[in-house]
């Protein structure tokens, strides 16, 4: 099973291409994918076109390029409202299906998938979707042990960071180009990552 965790678009010029391979990835392997924080600006754009001002600081002009819009670097407000009505007319089917079937977290065993983390206390059940999405220090700083041990990115490291409650693998593919991945059977951990490098280590679910 593929667990990818979000952050599928933005900050790059090919989201438009990278949905189109997530998309076939769903259709014939079994895989589950998470919504990260950058997935929640399409809706948000597409209902309110003044949300480009916070999706442009994100990558959002550059999602919008992949889609063969060209937005200029500073849209008034009779542009954003053009934008999002093209968006809304070039977004495939198939895309807009697939970024509406996101999830918020995924459990397997006593291995916990997010995107960003959890709020520390708090089960997961009851937990915040906006926390799953956005939350960095009070997760981040927790040491104790969480309801189960989480796998996580959001917040980019220089290499993959394994603390005895959670596992970030979030090495910043679009400044580095590396993107990381892991392998885990049972309460082995074993890394991937585009650099070609090859960590066995243990964490402790």
């Amino acid at each position: 099973m593929l667990v990818f965790l979000g952050d599928y678009i933005d900050r790059g010029p090919s989201s438009k291409e990278v949905l189109d391979i997530l998309v076939r990835c769903k259709a014939n392997i079994e895989s589950i994918f998470l919504k990260g924080n950058h997935e929640t600006f399409v809706s948000a754009f597409l209902q309110d076109p003044m949300a480009l001002d916070s999706w442009r600081t994100c990558g959002g002009l550059e999602t919008l390029h992949s889609y063969g819009l060209r937005p200029t670097l500073q849209p008034d407000i009779q542009e954003r409202i053009d934008l999002a009505v093209q968006f809304a007319t070039t977004l495939p089917d198939d895309h807009r299906a697939f970024l509406d079937s996101l999830q918020p977290w995924f459990q397997c065993g006593d291995v916990l998938f997010v995107h960003a983390g959890i709020r520390p206390n708090i089960p997961i059940a009851h937990q915040d979707e906006s926390d799953f999405l956005w939350i960095r220090e009070e997760f981040l700083n927790f040491t104790a042990p969480f309801e189960a041990f989480v796998v996580h990115g959001h917040t980019p490291v220089r290499v993959t960071d394994v603390r005895t409650n959670r596992l970030n693998i979030d090495t910043g593919a679009f400044v580095t180009g590396r993107l990381t991945c892991v392998a885990i059977e049972g309460s082995a951990v074993r890394q991937i990552s585009g650099a070609a490098s090859h960590v066995d280590t243990h964490a402790t679910p």
